[in-house]
């Protein structure tokens, strides 16, 4: 009897499991539903990978399903790969009965690399469809990618195999020297703005050559990647004023991922150095972003480097990190900086008027503006800083002080605010922090009073009416536009911005 109890058990869950659906599929009906009916791969470069993005695929049926077919339109030509609830299929192309339980969604993730000569030649757009079924199932969801043809610039490959090298501070890195005869590229020292540049390493400038950046044109660097200024050589980048929100006459060095993803993230690649001897070295109308730092200025040779109009945001360490410099600035903004916005170290001569530091980096440890008259490591340890003059600036951030003085006695430490909003609400006990008594260091200084930027997480630095920094600069230091090209009135305004109404 036992014996046949059992069997009765067995039969009654046999014919129970039968009668379920949930362990049996269904084919598709093509009621699928999507997270997104396009997906944009956003831009990227000819022959350079994108990003991965992902589609969701839901089914809201009550049964489980098999997609027959999932597959992009062009099959095996097709520049897009795709991953299927983490399968690769046949090349990332061809997906063949795809389950989908009931009430339950999978993921596709998609990749391209494309050429230039794949795209529309009317709009450069790279284009395919993922198709989910056929005939009377069938479902497409649409991919578009945007392929920008570039001057692609990078480190020779030499017979052994290694990679051509440049030395920096005594180092071979990777990278190698511009050429204005190159048989490829023609004069390598000279941008221009008829296609991006994309550069790969380090792109040297030789001894007694300059190189020139037109006003337009757009330089992409790859991870690790930067540009060097050997010495006796030179840089000049020729921005001009831009009137749209393209930047059009703006030259723009950044990071060479152009997904949105990327708009804002520090380090992507390393630095413009400018070597010791360096010279005559200009910079007009510049925004940098998202390097390690942005400009990295070494002892310059008797000649001062002048910076107007730059922007420089996102930065992993300085914004500007000056060594003994000598530098002339105005009508600069910095802000998000991973150690200062500003760093002049190891002594050197420096001037800015009318510029807005600033630095809204995460942490509690970094500055807007850093003043030192030595260098851990260095022989001799100190150097003089025979001038550091700022008028008419803003110094501000998130932090609690703003602003730092290291300063070693053994030699001069030379400084002079005129006229300058600053953020310092610590202890000032300190003698070097003396804003309301000491004349000789700091005249006409607005403490801890909010500028009131329009949007300083989206690096915009204008300022209304309303801000502390209205109207509180001195004529004697007033330069005559601001960084947008708009005339100052008298009295000016602190920074880099002359006061407008904000949009509504």
């Amino acid at each position: 009897m036992r014996h046949y109890f059992v069997l009765f058990i067995l039969g009654l869950l046999l014919a129970f499991s039968s009668c379920r659906t949930d362990f049996d599929t269904v084919a598709s009906s093509g009621d699928l539903k999507f997270s997104k009916d396009t997906v944009y791969l956003d831009t990227v470069f000819k022959n350079i990978g994108s990003s991965t993005y992902q589609l969701k695929v839901y089914n809201k049926s009550k049964n489980d399903i098999s997609i027959p077919i999932v597959q992009l339109k062009k099959g095996l030509n097709s520049k897009y790969r795709m991953t299927v609830d983490g399968i690769s299929g046949n090349n990332g192309k061809i997906f063949k009965d795809v389950t989908l339980l009931a009430k339950d969604s999978l993921y596709i993730f998609i990749e391209t690399t494309a050429d230039i000569t794949d795209a529309n030649p009317a709009d450069f757009l790279y284009t395919d469809e993922i198709q989910f079924d056929s005939g009377a199932n069938l479902q497409q969801v649409a991919l578009v990618t945007l392929i920008q043809d570039a001057v692609f610039l990078y480190p020779k490959q030499n017979a052994d195999g290694t990679k051509e090298k440049i030395k920096i501070d005594g180092k071979d890195v990777d990278g190698f020297y511009l050429d204005e005869n190159d048989a490829v590229n023609g004069n390598e020292l000279l941008f221009t703005k008829q296609k991006p540049y994309v550069i790969y390493g380090y792109a040297g400038v030789p001894q007694n050559k300059t190189v020139s950046f037109e006003a337009g044109s757009r330089v992409f660097f790859h991870a690790n990647s930067g540009l060097f200024v050997d010495n006796k050589a030179s840089l000049q980048i020729n921005g001009t004023v831009s009137t749209t929100k393209e930047l059009e006459n703006e030259v723009i060095f950044e990071g060479d991922r152009l997904e949105s993803l990327y708009d804002a993230i520090p380090g992507q690649w390393n630095s413009v150095i400018l070597a010791d001897g360096s010279t005559n070295n200009t910079i007009n109308h510049l925004t940098l972003k998202n390097a390690v730092t942005g400009l990295n200025i070494k002892n310059q040779d008797a000649t001062t480097l002048t910076i107007k109009n730059t922007q420089i945001y996102n930065c992993a360490e300085y914004g500007i990190l000056a060594q003994n410099a000598r530098i002339s600035g105005e009508n600069i903004v910095i802000n998000y900086s991973g150690l200062a916005s500003l760093s002049c170290v190891y002594g050197g001569n420096y001037s800015f008027t009318h510029c807005t530091f600033n630095n809204n980096w995460q942490n509690s440890s970094h500055f807007a503006v850093n003043l030192s008259n030595s260098l851990a490591g260095a022989a001799p340890e100190t150097n003089p800083l025979t001038q550091a003059t700022f008028n008419n600036c803003i110094i501000y951030g998130s932090n609690t002080n703003e602003f730092n003085l290291s300063k070693n006695a053994n030699t001069a430490f030379v400084y002079q605010l005129n006229n300058c909003l600053l953020k310092f609400s610590g202890s000032t006990t300190n003698a070097d922090y003396q804003f309301k008594t000491d004349t000789q260091h700091y005249n006409q200084i607005i403490l801890n009073e909010n500028p009131k930027f329009y949007n300083v997480a989206k690096n915009q630095f204008n300022i209304d009416k309303t801000s502390a920094a209205f109207a509180k600069g001195n004529q004697a230091y007033i330069m005559p536009l601001d960084i947008l090209g708009i005339t100052r009135t008298s009295p000016p305004d602190l920074g880099a911005y002359q006061s407008q109404d904000f949009p509504k």
